[in-house]
């Protein structure tokens, strides 16, 4: 055996393991994906949703599906911190259709000696309403878009609870774009105006967000590592907050979000912190 095959079967000796190792990974990947996509109508496409800025429904969405999430968050401002509290639940009454219902709430406390009446309410900030439909859905190209539209009744603190009970509105219709990289690599963009209506003034005033993500899927599960970066553009004015994240599955149909948030060119706001608790029970098709 001259030295030119001896070389040969080193390399194959010392290559076939990882080669072994890589063809595994990228099986369990695929068997993952394609409970999800494959043998299945309609067409969906496997996607890591944010956390923070979280879909109406999965994209693709497929008429039985159905989740619950409870959030908490903190925020750390320069003289009061802010709790947050939600809960959510969003379910497909069609295929490609989702709508949700949230009631985000919002508690005070005062730090460095401010005063409790220099901080605002505690309040049930609104009631939300909300509808996406799925307009594009192809899995050869493992691309999504959707449309959408949230409705927030906003309230009146505590404080002034029913005087109005609701003082405005804000009206915010958005686009979803979301495309796979392969197995692992997840990239969204969700954009759209926030228009905001004062009731006792009439006075309207429109903000407009693009959020941006970017998820690494970890390899056969629903677990991701990511980042969103959540950009508001307000007349002059702009503001963005980067939120890394991670999803664990602590059960079949638990899921466990957990996110910080790391303002880059907010005034009054410092780091945050987000837990998301996503409760998904089985369905039929």
């Amino acid at each position: 055996m001259n030295i030119n095959k001896i070389l040969m079967l080193i390399i194959i000796l010392v290559s076939s393991p990882y080669a072994f190792a890589q063809n595994k990974e990228t099986l369990k990947d695929s068997i993952y994906i394609q409970e999800v996509e494959k043998d299945k109508e309609p067409a969906k496409v496997l996607h890591a949703e944010p956390l923070y800025i979280d879909l109406i429904r999965d994209l693709g969405a497929r008429k039985g599906e159905r989740e619950w999430n409870l959030g908490l968050g903190l925020t750390d401002n320069t003289d009061f911190d802010s709790y947050e509290a939600l809960i959510e639940y969003e379910w497909a009454p069609m295929d490609r259709l989702g709508l949700e219902v949230e009631l985000p709430f919002t508690f005070y406390s005062p730090i460095n000696g401010t005063p409790r009446s220099d901080i605002p309410s505690n309040q049930l900030n609104s009631i939300k309403v909300a509808a996406q439909w799925s307009f594009f859905v192809s899995e050869p190209m493992a691309t999504s878009m959707a449309i959408g539209y949230i409705n927030e009744f906003e309230l009146s603190s505590f404080r002034d609870f029913g005087k109005p009970f609701i003082k405005g509105n804000v009206y915010n219709p958005f686009l979803v774009v979301a495309k796979r990289w392969g197995n692992n690599f997840h990239s969204l963009i969700y954009t759209g105006p926030m228009i905001g209506q004062d009731f006792s003034t009439n006075e309207f005033h429109t903000t407009y967000d693009i959020n941006t993500s970017f998820h690494y899927m970890i390899t056969g599960t629903r677990n991701f590592l990511g980042i969103e970066f959540n950009k508001t553009f307000d007349g002059g004015d702009f503001d963005m907050t980067l939120r890394p994240q991670m999803r664990l599955g602590i059960a079949d149909d638990l899921m466990i979000g957990i996110i910080a948030g790391v303002p880059i060119s907010r005034e009054n706001e410092r780091f945050s912190s987000f837990l998301r608790l996503i409760w998904e029970p089985k369905h039929r098709h």
